[in-house]
C-alpha cells in the first residue's frame, strides 16, 4: 500500500518513478516511505478533526451572539479552544511539508504542483463559495430561531464576486497554497545555485538538527515569530478572512511546512521522534497550563515564547505517540483517515444546524456539544461512503477511489 494522507498532506497511489536520478539522501529514505504511514495519516485526521471540534465550540465561547452564554462552560469552552489552537494547524502543516517532499522526491516537482492544484487549489475554489451560501442560510434560521425580527443584510447586487474573496473554514487550503509556491520557487533556487546533491545534504543535516535534543525549540522559531510579529498569543497565529496575504500567518505556517520538508531529508527523523515523544508531550502538559494562565494578562515577550514552545512540543510529542501507537494500522484508522478531508470541507454548515436545533433543548452544554458529535459525525461519515469515497469526487480529493464500506457489507449480506 502506498503512503497516503489527505488535504494537501497526501500522496497519491502508485505513481511512476520520478523523472530525476534520486540523491542518496532521497534513496536512503526510499525504503521508508514505500509503505502507508499509519500513525501520521491518523494524526492528520485528528488536526482536521480538531477544526470540528473548535467550530462545535465557538458557540459556547463568552461574548457569543448565537447562544447565551453559559458562566460555567464558556470558561472551559475558552480553554479547550486556546489549547487546541496552540498546535493544530501547525501540527497540519507540518504533515503537510513531510508528505509533501515525499511526493516530490517520488514524482518529480511538476507532478507535484499539479496535484497540489488539484487536490487543494481546486476544492478550495469550488467549496469555498459553496460554504459561504450555506453559512448565510444558516444564520437566517438562526435569526429565525431567536426570534430576532431584524432582517439580515441584503447580499450585494450584482456578480458575486464577493463569494470568491472569502475562503471561510478553507482558510488553511489558501494558506498551503501560499506555502507550495514559495517552497517551489526556493527549491528550484537553491538546486540552480548549489545543485541537487549538496542541497540534498544539506537538507539532511537540518532535519538532523531538527530532532537532536532541544531542536523542538529551533522548530518553534518561526511561531515565535509570527506572535511577536502579529503582537498578540491570544489564540495562536491569526488567519485570513479574504484571499490575502498575512505576514505572521504565513510566517507561521511556512516555517511548520518546511520543519516537516526537512524531517523528510532526514531517514531516521521519525524513529527519533518516535523515541523522544514522552518527553515533549511532558514538556507540552507542563507548558500549556502556563499558556493559559498568562494569555488575557502576560507580556507577549512572554506569552509568544511559551505558545510557540508549548505547540511544537505538541506537535513533535504526538508525531512521536501516534507513530509508535499505530504502527500497523487499523482498517477504521485508515477508514477515518481517508474520510477526513470531506468530513472536513463539508461539517460546518451541518453542525452549525445540528447544534441550532440542539440549543432549543435547554439541555447542559456538555449535553449539547456531545449530542451535536453524535448527530453530525455520523451524517457527515455516512455522506463520505456513499457520495464520495467510490466517486469522482474521492478521487479528486483523495487521489483514488476506494470501495464504498457500506455498499460492500451490504453485498456481503444480500
Amino acid at each position: 500500500m502506498t503512503t497516503h494522507s489527505g488535504a494537501g498532506a497526501a500522496a497519491p497511489g502508485p505513481s511512476a518513478p520520478p523523472p530525476e536520478t534520486p540523491s542518496p539522501a532521497t534513496a536512503a529514505q526510499a525504503p521508508a516511505t514505500a509503505t502507508r504511514l499509519h500513525g501520521l495519516d491518523a494524526l492528520r485526521a485528528v488536526a482536521l478533526g480538531l477544526g470540528i471540534v473548535l467550530h462545535t465550540l465557538a458557540p459556547f465561547l463568552p461574548g457569543t451572539t448565537w447562544f447565551r452564554p453559559d458562566p460555567v462552560f464558556a470558561p472551559a469552552a475558552d480553554i479547550a479552544t486556546t489549547m487546541i489552537h496552540l498546535f493544530r494547524m501547525v501540527l497540519f502543516m507540518m504533515l503537510a511539508g513531510y508528505f509533501g517532499r515525499l511526493v516530490l522526491t517520488r514524482r518529480g516537482a511538476g507532478a507535484y504542483a499539479r496535484d497540489r492544484a488539484q487536490r487543494i487549489l481546486l476544492p478550495l475554489a469550488v467549496f469555498s463559495p459553496l460554504v459561504l451560501l450555506s453559512i448565510i442560510g444558516v444564520e437566517e434560521l438562526a435569526r429565525r430561531l431567536r426570534g430576532d425580527p431584524d432582517p439580515l443584510p441584503p447580499l450585494p447586487s450584482g456578480i458575486p464576486f464577493w463569494l470568491f474573496r472569502d475562503p471561510a473554514h478553507l482558510w488553511f487550503l489558501w494558506v498551503l497554497v501560499q506555502i507550495i509556491v514559495v517552497v517551489l520557487v526556493v527549491r528550484a533556487v537553491v538546486l540552480a545555485c548549489a545543485g541537487r546533491e549538496r542541497a540534498a545534504r544539506w537538507a539532511d543535516r537540518a532535519g538532523a538538527v531538527l530532532v537532536l535534543p532541544g531542536g523542538v525549540a529551533l522548530a518553534a522559531l518561526p511561531y515565535l515569530g509570527a506572535l511577536l510579529l502579529q503582537g498578540s498569543s491570544r489564540y495562536g497565529v491569526v488567519q485570513p478572512s479574504h484571499l490575502d496575504v498575512l505576514p505572521s500567518t504565513l510566517t507561521a505556517y511556512c516555517g511548520a511546512f518546511v520543519v516537516g520538508w526537512l524531517l523528510h531529508a532526514r531517514p531516521d527523523a521519525l524513529s527519533r521522534l518516535a523515541g523522544s515523544w514522552p518527553v515533549h508531550l511532558g514538556a507540552a502538559v507542563v507548558l500549556t497550563p502556563l499558556v493559559v494562565l498568562l494569555e488575557d494578562t502576560g507580556p507577549i515577550g512572554v506569552t509568544a515564547p511559551l505558545s510557540a514552545l508549548a505547540g511544537w512540543c505538541w506537535c513533535y510529542g504526538l508525531v512521536g505517540l501516534f507513530l509508535k501507537a499505530l504502527a500497523g494500522g487499523s482498517p477504521v484508522v485508515r477508514y477515518l483517515a481517508d474520510s477526513s478531508y470531506w468530513v472536513y470541507i463539508a461539517h460546518l454548515p451541518l453542525t452549525a444546524v445540528v447544534q441550532l436545533l440542539i440549543a432549543k433543548t435547554g439541555w447542559w452544554p456538555s449535553v449539547q456539544l456531545l449530542a451535536a458529535w453524535a448527530v453530525s459525525v455520523p451524517l457527515l461519515l455516512l455522506s463520505y461512503d456513499l457520495l464520495v469515497r467510490g466517486t469522482w469526487v474521492g478521487a479528486w480529493l483523495n487521489g483514488r477511489r476506494l470501495d464504498p464500506v457500506l455498499i460492500r457489507r451490504a453485498g456481503r449480506t444480500g
